[in-house]
């Protein structure tokens, strides 16, 4: 069941991670780059995909 959510609910995952990656790495050329983890614009927007992606089938998995 875990495993069928996990792929019903990618597309939120990959959508943030792009969106992240694009908007982090506009961020940072600007010179703004507090708030990054590690300082990596690549690792911000893996985190950031990997929450959504997990958040988004635990909201899937309660509601049904």
């Amino acid at each position: 069941m875990l495993a069928q959510l996990l792929h019903e609910t990618a597309g939120v995952g990959l959508g943030v991670f792009a969106g992240a990656l694009l908007g982090f790495g506009i961020r940072a050329r600007s010179g703004k780059t507090e708030g990054l983890v590690r300082g990596s614009v690549f690792f911000t927007a893996v985190l950031a995909g990997m929450v959504a992606w997990v958040a988004m089938a635990a909201i899937r998995g309660m509601i049904g």
